[in-house]
């Protein structure tokens, strides 16, 4: 018995893409590179974002509902791409949502684990997400001899979404917090925040040419793919390009950011308004 969307050619249902705001559009971008075949149905919360300075209570109670929102949209599976929403889930929430949800603390853990050389890696992330310790427990659940530094970065978010990435208040502000890093001698660093790729030149500068840079955004797509091809929930293709994004606060500023994340893919592509609470 097949599921809905799903035929003898490949599972065409959407993967489901959701984040506070504009930064998952990392993820949904890193999956257009990767599944070029799969439809995106992106979420972006905007009228209740950054979840990063909230309490997790509260936004895993806004992640239950855009959960439940995209199982109704008939997604085959949903992506948290937002570390403060990924942080926030429990083993019991994820066991008891309508459709299996993948996070992106774990995928970028498990790369840095495997990239160090030294065993000392870095985090760095917003103020919720650093101050969860998701990403010691998940350092820690792997077992491996790994000691982490965790740094929040609360400006650069404000920064990415202004378009300023690389001018010399940037490069001083991520001195300022990457302090911390170079005198722990950290030979990896993750980016545990879904708008820090758009950091990456000056992160490289100056942390160095000899730190690795683990995106989770890159990380999470890989895994997805692992999990797509492993389940045989693959799409044929049949349905490609027709990718959709909602947002829950004002439409035309979501555009306005998002085109920043994905450029000429989102050229005449509507925003579709998703008013607070009609996810649930």
């Amino acid at each position: 018995m097949m599921t809905p969307g799903h035929t003898n050619g490949g599972d065409r249902r959407p993967i489901g893409v959701f984040d506070s705001g504009v930064g998952g559009l990392t993820v949904a971008r890193a999956l257009m590179d990767l599944l070029p075949d799969e439809r995106i149905v992106y979420v972006g919360d905007t009228a209740r974002g950054p979840y990063g300075p909230r309490d997790l209570d509260e936004v895993r109670g806004f992640t239950a509902e855009i959960v439940h929102h995209l199982a109704a949209q008939d997604v085959k599976l949903a992506v948290a791409a937002c570390n403060t929403a990924t942080a926030a889930m429990t083993e019991a929430d994820r066991a008891g949502f309508p459709l299996p949800v993948e996070g992106v603390i774990e995928p970028a853990v498990r790369a840095a684990v495997r990239a160090t050389c030294t065993g000392r890696v870095g985090v760095i992330g917003t103020t919720g997400t650093i101050g969860s310790g998701a990403y010691d427990a998940a350092v820690q659940a792997t077992g491996a001899p790994v000691e982490l530094v965790s740094q929040a970065c609360p400006r650069f978010v404000e920064l990415v979404e202004a378009g300023r990435t690389t001018d010399e208040e940037v490069l001083a502000v991520a001195r300022d917090y990457l302090d911390p890093l170079l005198s722990a001698n950290v030979d990896t660093v993750i980016l545990g925040c879904t708008h820090y790729p758009l950091l990456t030149g000056v992160l490289s500068y100056v942390l160095g040419p000899g730190t690795v840079l683990v995106s989770s955004a890159e990380e999470t797509a890989r895994s997805v793919f692992a999990r797509l091809v492993d389940t045989g929930a693959l799409s044929d293709g049949a349905l490609a390009d027709s990718h959709r994004f909602v947002s829950s606060g004002e439409p035309t500023a979501f555009a306005a950011l998002a085109h920043r994340f994905l450029g000429p893919r989102l050229t005449d592509t509507a925003i579709e308004p998703l008013p607070v609470g009609a996810a649930s």
